[in-house]
């Protein structure tokens, strides 16, 4: 059996060697490709690197789980997650903080930038609070929840009041 590689397309991967076998009739696990192409030192290419959001900071002072990873609220304002993400443009990498209100599910905080650092963090929070006092909303006793990357673990993070 051969597999056809357009003349473009000289490198091929787990992931298409895996998606031209079931094309062309030959239905196979992917788990069944990736330890055949382990075996015979097939790799493919990983163009360009990608950021990372999440960096740990050191595990002194680690913030206990306050949800238990549940993540069900029966009103808003009890409980918002915050995550880090970024998106490739033409001009480089953007990165994005946002807080969502897990009763409603709407974004109640953003903020974006080149660079990832604790503002960034800060203020999507800070922009959620903000919205949500500016409409005579009550954010006592709101639990915030995010991963444990140093943006979220900096000094200047707040905690919020009980």
């Amino acid at each position: 059996m051969t597999i056809h590689i357009h003349p473009r397309k000289k490198v091929y991967g787990i992931r298409k060697i895996h998606a031209e076998l079931n094309r062309t009739g030959y239905p196979v696990a992917r788990c069944t490709v990736e330890r055949l192409c382990q075996h015979l030192g097939i790799r493919g290419i990983v163009r360009g690197r990608f950021p990372r959001t999440t960096k740990p900071a050191p595990e002194t002072g680690r913030p206990a789980d306050l949800v238990d990873r549940d993540f069900t609220t029966d009103a808003p304002n009890e409980l918002w997650v915050a995550d880090l993400t970024y998106v490739r443009t033409n001009a480089g990498w953007v990165y994005v903080a946002f807080v969502l209100d897990v009763f409603s599910r709407m974004i109640v905080g953003w903020q974006t930038s080149t660079r990832m650092y604790t503002d960034l963090a800060l203020d999507a929070l800070n922009m959620g609070l903000w919205n949500r006092t500016r409409h005579g909303q009550s954010v006592v006793g709101l639990k915030h929840h995010s991963d444990r990357g140093i943006q979220y673990r900096a000094l200047r993070y707040p905690y919020l009041p009980d």
